[in-house]
């Protein structure tokens, strides 16, 4: 193996695992020298398109395996943590599907097996390397949308259900992540409702409520039993506004000159009066480059230079307090749950008024 490319071993060829086989192959910077799979069959069709390509059915395998440097993972969620850490202890850089493990105590535990071995571990959180949410980035680092006001959400689909996770796992895991990935501030609580369908099964639909120390508020809608595909965003800001449509083919954003102006006259400071704006709308150019494209290349970089991933252990810690507080909230039928860190340890605790 030339020492230019990074060894790739993937484990799980089920949903996701192709795109990352194919990615990593198309990689000059990589080389993909196995794939595992429990199911013999799934391993026949990586055999067919990539016949010079290693398949086993046994893990362990990939772990031995002196051409391989880097490991990536994508299997059912509740395996995420044993396989990683098997990885992190066999010498291997990590790239895990999101989310990174089922409980913040357990990612604690990979970022600190990580930094004691001094490997890359990353998270598979695609839409932050796509070009639309690294625009939507851009814009704001630059405050072209003013203060922002709100992030509102709506990403639903007929399916897929999953046995081991509930919707806000699979689906709200995308805007949590690009919601910390976008604004400067943290949440400080979480509100979720949610509803079961499906009896034995976890919540299918759920609406989740982020609270922010300034005005700012997002909320984020996620439903497995829709009847159209929807994943779309608004962004508001005291200067301009964007709509975000990942399904949109060429202008996935859109944005808008409008907005409020509060005018309050002096005689009554508490009388304030509401104009209103609207100016022209502006798609900017989105380039067509596959995200996950774009993250395969920057694990390699990362893996090369020790540089920090953009989603790396921390960032997935964050995501994953999140997601546990607005599984708690569910629990309490929407009670808010308020997100605290102790030495980089999520601590949850009930918001009382």
């Amino acid at each position: 193996m030339p020492s230019s490319q990074l060894g790739i071993g993937i484990v799980g060829y089920g949903y996701w695992g192709p795109n990352l086989v194919r990615n990593f192959a198309g990689s000059p910077a990589a080389r993909v020298v196995g794939v595992s799979d429990l199911d013999p069959g799934k391993l026949a069709v990586s055999n067919r398109l990539y016949p010079g390509i290693v398949t086993t059915q046994h893990y362990e395998e990939l772990l031995k395996n002196p051409e391989i440097d880097a490991i990536a993972i994508a299997t059912p969620v509740h395996t995420h943590y044993d396989l990683a850490l098997a990885a992190l202890r066999a010498g291997k850089h990590v790239l895990v599907e999101k989310p990174l493990a089922p409980s913040a105590d357990l990612v604690c535990r990979l970022i600190d097996e990580a930094d004691r071995r001094g490997l890359t571990l990353m998270v598979d959180h695609t839409f932050l390397y796509t070009p639309a949410v690294q625009k939507i980035r851009e814009l704001l680092l630059k405050k072209e949308l003013g203060d922002i006001y709100y992030y509102d959400s709506t990403r639903s689909s007929l399916g897929l259900f999953q046995k081991d996770i509930n919707v806000i796992w699979d689906l709200a895991v995308h805007d949590i992540s690009i919601i910390r990935y976008i604004l400067d501030e943290e949440p400080i609580a979480v509100s979720a409702t949610g509803s079961c369908h499906v009896a034995g099964s976890p919540e299918n639909m759920a609406h989740i409520t982020l609270f922010f120390a300034n005005a700012c508020v997002a909320h984020v809608s996620v439903n497995w039993l829709s009847p159209v595909k929807v994943r779309q965003t608004f962004i508001g800001g005291s200067k301009k506004m964007i709509v975000y449509d990942d399904l949109e083919p060429t202008e996935k954003i859109k944005v808008y000159d409008k907005g409020i102006t509060l005018d309050a006259p002096s005689e009554d400071a508490h009388q304030f009066r509401i104009g209103y704006r609207a100016g022209d709308m502006w798609a900017p150019h989105i380039a067509p480059t596959e995200a996950l494209q774009t993250e395969v290349e920057h694990f390699v970089e990362c893996v090369r230079t020790g540089a920090q991933p953009i989603s790396d252990g921390i960032s997935s810690l964050q995501v994953i307090e999140v997601l546990e507080a607005a599984s708690l909230s569910i629990a309490q039928r929407g009670a808010p749950i308020f997100l605290k860190r102790l030495r980089g340890i999520p601590e949850r605790t009930r918001a009382t008024a």
